[in-house]
């Protein structure tokens, strides 16, 4: 049966075996503020008629990037997918594949994941990569999470140019670990002394390139000062294909590198689902969570591939596994490898510049116009600008009206840091000229 009914008394069993008085205690770590208490404000009953027309109805009312003049990154950004990609992941032997339980059977999925491992650790210039995580943010989550276990340590300093929800979860993962995070003051314009908040208790350090407000940063020092205490330094990049023009993290001395894989080979979906990614240093390999796929040869000495690590707790680790997170992303994993593919270098390279190109340019523009401020002095494919007395979440609405999505208002995540004005604009390869035009004389207009 898929409903299993328990009886009251059923109920009050299992409830005194966890050692909890009511149901009520199950969710005690969710505000109140944000639990529903009286239903969902849901229709009794609808047909299936009546639930088609509503929901294109609701849908109708969406914006969608590919209908738009877009800016918007933070985190997730648009690039050109190749059809080939959807085409070939839509295959049903990718399409319906599930974790290979007996891997060496899957030896399709295991060449696959290897692949995308062998991917990931070239343009990360690290030693060695897992088979993905959930999304950017949980992979930084663990990265820390695997810094605490590497270092036997409990604290760590996170520079405030981190993507504020990849804070978020470093601090909820921290929270039940009791962990101490050491979280930097948010400053779009200044550089942070790190290097000045190192000692002998610190785990690690998190840091950004290019950071939430688009800046780049070379590491190269800090990971010598990080190393000189003894921590770990963790490089987070949220937009990867900056990595065909700019210094890898592992050229700057990263111990953990981790990120978001989305710009490659996943399109942005309304928000998911995405792809992390994962890699660090031959030494730390066994601390490394989630599972690493390897190349050997058989019996006849014909090349295969087997499961080389699965430290996670489904498997035989159970309470000493190096990660909760009970499987990968492996069909857009599959995606970015596709893409990449494709690609190749020279073709990363190339899309890599268009972007950073694209964005210079109009980072020129939009400085020229009164009350528009560039903050940026080093940038890949996203800056921040100033809008000298205007509010940005007000701006992106009006030009959001003229289909023209401008970015990212700062304010809609970091809402309690006084950064009404300031708004995150990102371009890539899809951008166009026309695309230019229309942001300069809207905005032109709007600050006027």
């Amino acid at each position: 049966m898929r409903y299993l009914p328990h009886s009251k008394k059923d109920r009050e069993a299992m409830l005194a075996a966890i050692g909890v008085n009511s149901i009520d205690d199950l969710f005690s770590e969710i505000p109140k503020s944000v639990r529903f208490t009286e239903g969902f404000g849901l229709p009794t009953r609808a047909t299936e008629l009546e639930v088609d027309r509503y929901f294109r109805k609701q849908s109708a009312k969406n914006l969608a990037a590919s209908d738009a003049a877009f800016f918007v990154g933070g985190g997730a950004y648009r690039h050109h997918v190749p059809a080939t990609v959807d085409h070939l992941i839509q295959r049903s032997e990718f399409l319906t594949a599930y974790t290979p339980y007996q891997p060496e059977i899957s030896q399709g999925t295991l060449q696959a994941l290897f692949e995308f491992q062998t991917q990931v650790a070239q343009l990360y210039d690290m030693d060695v990569a897992n088979a993905s995580m959930y999304d950017g943010s949980t992979g930084t989550g663990e990265a820390v999470l695997m810094a605490h276990r590497v270092t036997k340590r409990k604290k760590a300093i996170v520079s405030g140019g981190v993507h504020p929800q990849y804070i978020e979860v470093i601090e909820n993962l921290s929270n039940f670990g009791k962990k101490a995070v050491v979280k930097l003051p948010v400053n779009p314009t200044g550089v942070e002394d790190i290097i000045a908040q190192l000692d002998n208790e610190t785990s690690c350090v998190v840091v950004q390139t290019p950071n939430f407000f688009g800046e780049l940063s070379d590491f190269t020092a800090l990971a010598e000062a990080v190393h000189a205490v003894k921590a770990l330094l963790i490089v987070v990049v949220t937009e990867v294909v900056s990595l065909g023009a700019v210094k890898a993290p592992g050229a700057m001395g990263a111990d953990i590198v981790v990120g978001e894989g989305q710009s490659i080979g996943v399109g942005l979906n309304f928000g998911g689902p995405y792809v992390g990614l994962f890699a660090t240093t031959k030494k730390l390999l066994r601390q490394m969570p989630g599972r690493v796929c390897g190349e050997t040869v058989d019996a006849d000495g014909k090349r295969g591939y087997v499961l080389t690590m699965s430290t996670r707790e489904q498997h035989i680790r159970r309470e000493k596994a190096t990660s909760n997170i009970c499987t990968n992303a492996g069909l857009c994993t599959l995606a970015f490898t596709i893409h990449m593919s494709l690609l190749g270098e020279v073709g990363l390279r190339k899309m890599a510049m268009a972007s950073h190109n694209g964005a210079v340019v109009l980072a020129d523009r939009l400085n020229k116009i009164k009350n528009v401020e560039v903050l940026n002095t080093n940038f890949f494919n996203e800056f921040t600008v100033r809008l000298n007395g205007h509010n940005a979440n007000d701006i992106v609405n009006n030009l959001a009206n003229q289909k023209i999505l401008a970015g990212l208002p700062v304010s809609r995540l970091l809402p309690n840091e006084n950064l009404d004005e300031l708004l995150v604009i990102a371009v890539t390869e899809t951008n166009t000229d026309e695309d230019f035009d229309l942001l300069e004389a809207a905005l032109k207009e709007a600050v006027a």
